[in-house]
């Protein structure tokens, strides 16, 4: 298999972040998480795994974030972008960057070597892969934890923070991310990229997770599959006080 370059995006909110605040920095990548800067576990995470070539961080403040790291030759941190969108673009257009990319964010404490290879190997060579955790599977190992679900017929999905980039053709997608983006608090005009029908599907929750990703990918001209991940921590990131507690519970073993 072709090594993967992973991008680890470990970029800081503008205007400052409390939560960060609350643990002493000003970034949210480098709050301690079981003892550690938070950004570490997932690099570290993808050093272990075998299919990781090149792992590249980024972040508006490289050198701050490159001092928490293993001093690993495979690992660079570079400046990113405002935005995600922003900086996964330049990223993307960069011809240095060797191709398939594996996205996943600073705030992944919990990745595993396990997780990466199980997403990989489900991916089936897509152009884009997108990790998820049902509900049931994520209620089942942790059942008070508080989640934004996707909903869909024939289940409900989480996130899992870990996104598969296969070629240079996904950047028809990045500009629909970017314009989303800009919108993120009106749901209904992502959903709108759907076409009517789409849009009407997915509101009355007419279609499967899966019929609505091989609807947008018609659309934008790409395969895009989603990956049912084993491990349910997979969708467990550290976003706010409770998941740090929760996720530093995991790590200590009390959770």
């Amino acid at each position: 298999m072709t090594p993967v370059t992973a991008v680890v995006l470990a970029g800081s909110r503008p205007g400052g972040d409390p939560f960060a605040k609350a643990h002493g920095t000003d970034l949210k990548a480098l709050i301690p998480v079981g003892g550690m800067p938070m950004v570490r576990r997932p690099v570290e995470a993808l050093l272990a795994s075998a299919d990781i070539g090149r792992i590249r961080v980024l972040a508006q403040q490289p050198e701050r974030i490159r001092e928490a790291l293993p001093g690993d030759p495979r690992v660079s941190v570079e400046q990113s972008g405002e935005t995600i969108a922003a900086t996964l673009e330049a990223f993307c257009f960069d011809p240095s960057v060797e191709w398939p990319i594996l996205v996943t964010t600073a705030d992944h404490a919990l990745l595993t070597s396990e997780m990466i290879a199980d997403f990989l190997a489900e991916s089936g060579g897509a152009e884009v892969a997108i990790g998820v955790v049902t509900r049931e599977a994520l209620l089942k190992r942790l059942p008070q934890t508080q989640r934004t679900w996707l909903k869909f017929r024939g289940g409900a999905y989480s996130g899992a923070n870990l996104f598969l980039l296969g070629s240079p053709k996904i950047l028809s997608i990045l500009e629909v991310w970017r314009s989303s983006e800009q919108n993120r608090k009106k749901a209904w005009r992502m959903l709108l990229t759907l076409g009517f029908f789409g849009f009407l599907g997915a509101i009355l929750r007419l279609r499967t997770l899966k019929q609505t990703l091989d609807r947008i990918g018609r659309k934008l001209g790409l395969d895009i599959h989603a990956v049912e991940l084993s491990d349910p921590l997979a969708a467990v990131d550290v976003d706010k006080p409770a998941d740090h507690e929760l996720v530093t519970a995991i790590i200590e073993g009390r959770a």
